[in-house]
């Protein structure tokens, strides 16, 4: 197994650094609205995100593509009141432009086929028009630090400052284990309680939780990454520590729901 050297190391503090510096400069601290006729509710906002979810797999997409689409959508929602009735159109608009952003040129789906297929309720024109609403009130700016973002850079320094990491897991590469972090990862994003806490303090909880499973010196890590993240350490309760509570209530629910669940669908219409 061959881990990153002094250069990777380098690369992967620059990726934190530059990754911190974006959420710094995008995330805002989610304000609940009320629920209402006339704004999504924090119910209809995680219904649309396990919609997105099982998007990516029936198009056969990268996990970076929902996630990116899922923190589009909750970055105008946060900026417009928008009503629940266009919430499927949003979303699969958010979809779209995630996927031109993410995906290779190949890989992105044909809009007239994911109108259709995606059973979204609205067309082709529509979804162009409400991309262009979407663009114009985030100016024009698809470049979000994810939790996914986060998870990579955070999961690479795990492994090469604690090689012991995946001892206990022989059977599983970096990258596989990385893969079922990330399919717990997109789990969680469906759950608007974690909204409160950045992407990057959902990620490190991820991880944490994951290291506290496999080595003994798993405090010390998380505290060295929060370190790297800039974070702030309390004597009391860190953010992080906070966020691992959070994360295991929506994984313990995840875990129970049977494999291949339907996801009902918005009308947007």
């Amino acid at each position: 197994m061959k881990f990153p050297g002094p250069l990777e190391n380098q690369r992967l503090s620059f990726l934190l650094e530059k990754a911190i510096s974006r959420e710094a400069q995008m995330w805002k601290v989610n304000v609940p609205k009320m629920p209402t006729n006339q704004n999504v509710s924090p119910s209809q906002r995680d219904e649309v995100i396990q919609w997105l979810a099982k998007l990516k797999y029936q198009f056969n997409l990268y996990p970076e593509t929902f996630a990116l689409a899922s923190s589009l959508l909750d970055r105008f929602l946060a900026t417009v009141k928008a009503h629940p009735k266009y919430l499927s159109c949003i979303a699969i608009s958010c979809f779209f432009l995630a996927a031109k952003t993410v995906e290779e040129d190949e890989r992105i789906p044909v809009l007239k086929v994911l109108a259709r297929d995606s059973f979204c309720g609205c067309s082709s024109s529509e979804i162009l028009r409400m991309e262009r609403i979407i663009l114009d009130k985030l100016n024009w700016d698809l470049h979000t630090a994810t939790p996914l973002d986060f998870l990579h850079i955070f999961h690479a320094i795990a492994v090469s400052t604690r090689p012991q990491l995946l001892f206990s897991l022989p059977k599983l590469s970096p990258s596989q284990h990385l893969a079922v972090l990330t399919k717990q990862l997109l789990h969680c994003m469906a759950c608007n309680q974690l909204l409160q806490f950045k992407g990057s303090m959902l990620a490190l909880a991820m991880v944490s939780l994951e290291m506290e499973k496999l080595i003994p010196d798993w405090l010390p890590l998380t505290i060295e990454l929060l370190q790297k993240a800039q974070a702030q350490i309390s004597p009391r309760t860190t953010a992080s520590q906070k966020c691992q509570s959070e994360v295991q209530q929506p994984s313990t629910i995840i875990s129970q729901l049977p494999v291949g669940a339907s996801i009902p669908l918005l009308n947007a219409r």
